[in-house]
């Protein structure tokens, strides 16, 4: 039994290494990048990530994608969007857009610098942010791969709605 469970670790072992070989291949010059994120950390609030949460007895939901194209190896200049709705009396709902850059250092920390803008229905005026963010990209095929990642958002805008935030995001992001 012994025996089975060391073979069956260096299998495992064997091909996530393998895995993580082929990430300088995935973002190369030329390559596109299709990214989905689940966020933690506010929906809304300079996300475009998926999310949903729960306070007061109100109820916030948020979806969003992003995308990319490589200028350079390991550099993507990006581009998301993203809707936020709540139970909130009168239904608020917000449309979420970002630009940025993403940079891969070593193939495997994904940091990103980008400008997060909020069109909220009914807003006297619209929350924006500039965030950064670092993560780990854990390549887990040729197309793959899984990059959680902290967030940090700081706000542009002197209302008291917004404000800063810190958000932990994990990212499933498709390699072409």
């Amino acid at each position: 039994m012994k025996k089975l469970m060391l073979t069956a670790l260096a299998v495992v072992a064997f091909t996530f290494a393998n895995a993580q070989d082929g990430g300088a291949d995935q973002i190369a010059k030329g390559k596109w990048l299709i990214e989905a994120n689940t966020g933690f950390g506010g929906v809304g609030n300079g996300n475009t990530a998926f999310g949903l949460t729960s306070r007061d007895g109100e109820t916030f939901w948020g979806i969003g994608l992003e995308g990319g194209y490589f200028v350079m190896d390991n550099l993507a200049v990006k581009a998301g969007l993203g809707y936020a709705d709540s139970s909130l009396e009168g239904d608020t709902s917000t449309f979420i857009y970002k630009i940025g850059a993403k940079y891969y250092i070593i193939d495997k920390i994904p940091v990103e610098l980008s400008y997060v803008g909020e069109s909220e229905e009914d807003a006297d005026e619209n929350r924006s942010y500039v965030g950064i963010q670092a993560g780990y990209a854990w390549f887990i095929g040729n197309n793959v791969s899984i990059e959680p990642g902290l967030r940090y958002n700081l706000t542009m805008n002197d209302d008291a709605d917004a404000e800063d935030n810190l958000q932990f995001n994990i990212g499933f992001a498709l390699h072409f």
